[in-house]
Parts: C-alpha cells; structure tokens; sequence
C-alpha cells in the first residue's frame, strides 16, 4: 500500500508554523486527556494542535477503516496497534487526506472541526503505550568505544563480541514514564574507595544516556524469529529516550550480571510515537560492517535514519546550555538488526515491546550522548551559561532532549522529552 501520507507537495488547512516538528507529512501518535474530556483517547500532533481521533471516528470520517471507537478511546496505543501495519498506515493515510488543504469533508463543518480539533497547550499527555517489555540495545560504537577506553584501554575498548550481535539487556518497564515526569535521585550502594567496604546514599553521579526507541506490533508466536527483511512490518513508531543512568551504582554493581538498581529508578520517554511509515524519507546507509556479520543479521538496503538530535541542560532557576548534538545515523547496529537478533532464538514479541537504541555517540566530541563522554568521566567540566558548571547532572536541573528529521523543506519531529531531578528522599 502507497503511503500517500509521505506526498512533500501536501500542505494543510490547519496551520502549521514554520519549522514546526508536527507538519502533515508526520502526524505522529500520542495518548492525550484535555479540559473537555479527562478521559484519554488517541490524538494525532498537527502544527500545534491535536486532532481526536475518537471524536472523529464518532462524527464518522473513519468508518471505512478497520477500527472500533473502543481503539481510539484508549488508554495507550496498544488497541490501534493491534490492528497491524496496514491497518495504520491506512489510518494515517486517510488523516493526511482529511487535513489536506485540497480535501473539504472536515474543514467545510465548522461545527465538527471544533469538536475534534484542541489546542496542545490545553491538553495533557500521556504514556503513549502500555511497555510489556523494555530492552536497551548498546549499538552506537562511538558510545562503546568511550567507554571501553575509559574503563579499560583503547586497544581493548570493545569487547569480542560487540562487533557480531547487537548487545543488549532487558530492562525494566514499569519505570518508563512520559515526558515532564519529575523523579528522585536514586540511592543504592557505591564503592568510592575500592580498598573499603561499599557504601549506602544518593548517586553522585547521575547521567542521562541520549537515545532512541522502537515500538513494536504484535510479532509471531514464541518459537518464532523475525527476520530483518521482515522487521520494518512489526515496527510501529519511534519516540525519544532517555535512559538516566546512576554510574556509581552501575560500577560497583554491574558485575557479572549487567545494570540493576543504576538504571531502573527511571526512564523518560516523550509522548509523541513518530511512525515508520514517515521516516521512510529519511533513511540513509549505515556504516560497513566489518567483520561481516552471520547471514541472520545481513540486510538489504538503506536501514538506518537520519535523525537530528540534541541534548540541553537547564539548572534551576537559569537557562538552558546545550551540551551535545548528535544523530540517530551514528547507529552501528539498525532497528531491523536489534529486532531479528532479539527473535532469533523464538522469543515473541508483543504489541507495545519497546526497545532502545542506546546511548548515541558521534565521532565528535560536540556529539557524544553522555555526561560520562562529555564530562570524561568528571574530568573535563562543561560550562553553563549560568556560569556553573556540570561534571554530572545535579539536583534542581532539568535535561530536554529533541530530535528531528529534515530533507527538502520537510521536516519530521519528536517534539521534546525532558525531566526534572528532585533531591533523594
């Protein structure tokens, strides 16, 4: 099915600023609640407003489709998704054919267009999907590389096996929460003398990990794998991801078992699910593989995304200083890879599994996607405007990080997902 959707030559009724994230080639999906209504439904971003798809498939511009009110009157996405990948890409096809400026059906009834059409600042968001299950990959090679070299040696910074699977750990997905979620600075047990017993108190070190995830559809039965040429169906959308990271509770407890207490205090994501379908005109070839991978993890064409990203700092009561500008393209290990790797031994997928990119490193130092990188490991503070300055994220201070695609005056946005530290209790 042609995703009409896509069509640069498409412009809206609804207006839509200039270099808004939220054009009509996007249309990205989100779980919304508004002054009208507390109940949440699913909602579509254009320009600065919302459109309600439950009201609109009420006032009957989606009986045609193969949904029920009930996928729209939801609280995550989860319902909608269900239906599969064609099912959504003919929803978002015929949006764009609503909110078209050559299409009159909606636009003509004043009085239907006030009933599904709300302002984004009036409105609340929410979690946009039900997470069954989390896993964060670890595939920017930059990002491993720094590592590595900090906490081992520049000739050994990767370890045997990063360049042949897509390594990754399951996380915890009860701790994933939207965009403006503030959260407590985590305790747990640290090491700050080796040659003395671990200590209990609040993380000293607190980080964000710049990153991107992937929702999924329903997969296949438990027994089963998908392969790459086959991924991009069970692939629903992609959203931003900050994966906080407590570095002197990861260093005394990630041996042998991998992150625990260090990364399940939080996640953030941002409310916004940008489908595969609108990204497709903006992928772009990934890096030589070398050693060449096992046949499993081959693929064909252009997998990878060109994706902007930044990352801002903002203490309290101050402005904000931006302290990396990355992009999602510096993937060494692309969504279909991570996805047939996480399948290949039968694992089932389910509708609504989530599964990050990890951190998101460039070859420049502007662009690494930590504090970790950015600060190298403490020392090397960076300067806020403010004059004050950031080994670590401290209490009272705020990260935002916002991503975009853009080719040919079109560009196709996450919008923000930012989060607040509060003291530990």
């Amino acid at each position: 099915m042609e995703i009409t959707a896509n069509n640069p030559n498409l412009s809206s009724w609804i207006n839509v600023p200039e270099n808004s994230d939220f054009p009509i080639q996007n249309l990205p999906f989100g779980i919304f609640s508004n002054y009208s209504s507390s109940n949440k439904r699913v909602g579509v971003a254009i320009g600065d407003q919302i459109l309600d798809l439950y009201q609109l498939f009420e006032l009957g511009y989606l009986h045609e489709l193969p949904f029920e009110g009930g996928d729209f009157e939801a609280e995550y996405l989860n319902k909608m998704m269900l239906h599969g990948k064609m099912a959504t890409r003919q929803l978002r096809n015929r949006l764009a054919e609503l909110l078209s400026t050559d299409n009159q059906e909606l636009q003509a009834n004043k009085d239907h267009v006030e009933q599904v059409l709300f302002n984004q600042k009036d409105c609340e968001m929410h979690l946009p999907v039900k997470v069954g299950d989390y896993t964060d990959f670890y595939s920017s090679e930059q990002h491993a590389y720094n590592v590595g070299c900090m906490f081992r040696d520049p000739d050994n910074a990767l370890l045997p096996n990063w360049k042949h699977i897509p390594v990754g750990y399951h996380g915890r997905a009860s701790s994933i929460v939207i965009s403006g979620t503030p959260f407590h600075r985590p305790k747990g047990q640290t090491i700050p003398n080796p040659d003395q017993p671990p200590v209990f108190g609040p993380c000293k070190l607190l980080d964000f990990e710049l990153e991107m995830a992937f929702v999924t559809y329903e997969g296949k039965a438990l027994g089963d794998s998908i392969s790459t040429a086959e991924a991009d169906d069970y692939i629903f959308g992609m959203c931003l991801f900050n994966d906080w990271s407590a570095r002197d509770i990861q260093k005394w407890e990630y041996v042998p078992l991998g992150p625990f207490l260090a990364k399940n205090f939080a996640s953030h994501v941002s409310p916004w699910i940008v489908t595969l379908d609108a990204l497709e005109p903006f992928r772009t070839s990934g890096p030589v593989q070398d050693p060449k991978v096992l046949p499993y993890l081959e693929y064909k064409g252009n997998k990878h995304i060109d994706i902007n990203l930044e990352v801002g700092i903002t203490p309290e009561k101050s402005e904000e200083t931006v302290v990396a500008k990355s992009n999602y393209k510096h993937m060494y290990w692309n969504m279909n890879q991570q996805l047939a790797h996480h399948s290949v031994n039968g694992c089932n997928i389910k509708c609504g599994d989530m599964m990050a990119s990890g951190t998101i490193s460039g070859n420049e130092e502007s662009a690494y996607g930590s504090m970790l990188e950015i600060s190298w490991k403490g020392t090397k503070p960076v300067q806020m405007k403010d004059g004050s300055e950031r080994k670590f994220i401290q209490d009272g201070d705020t990260v935002t990080m916002r991503g975009y695609a853009q080719k040919e005056g079109i560009r196709v946005g996450f919008g923000e997902v930012n989060a607040t530290i509060l003291p530990a209790k």
